[in-house]
């Protein structure tokens, strides 16, 4: 299965800590960057929980952030949807 929309959702999440101007939101949302690379080249995909844990701490950046960041990130969490809506399950 392809997981284009994962990759795209880490991208768009690094946009987001490039324009980032807080050291702390800069840090969270590279990790969220790299989770999403990892789970786009996992042999497995992730599932509906980890799919909502990763959307509940995105949306929490972005009312954190706001602005240019929250824009990315409202970007990145289309991918993660999108993606989410092809996983089986609940």
């Amino acid at each position: 299965m392809a997981r284009e929309q994962l990759e795209d959702a880490a991208e768009t999440l690094q946009d987001a800590a490039d324009v980032a101007a807080e050291d702390a939101v800069r840090d969270r949302l590279e990790t969220q960057s790299d989770q999403f690379a990892t789970l786009a080249e996992a042999d497995r995909g992730p599932d509906h929980g980890t799919l909502a844990r990763h959307e509940h701490i995105l949306t929490e950046i972005a009312d954190d952030a706001g602005g240019d960041v929250a824009s990315h990130v409202e970007d990145a969490l289309e991918s993660v949807r999108a993606f989410r809506e092809t996983v089986e399950g609940v």
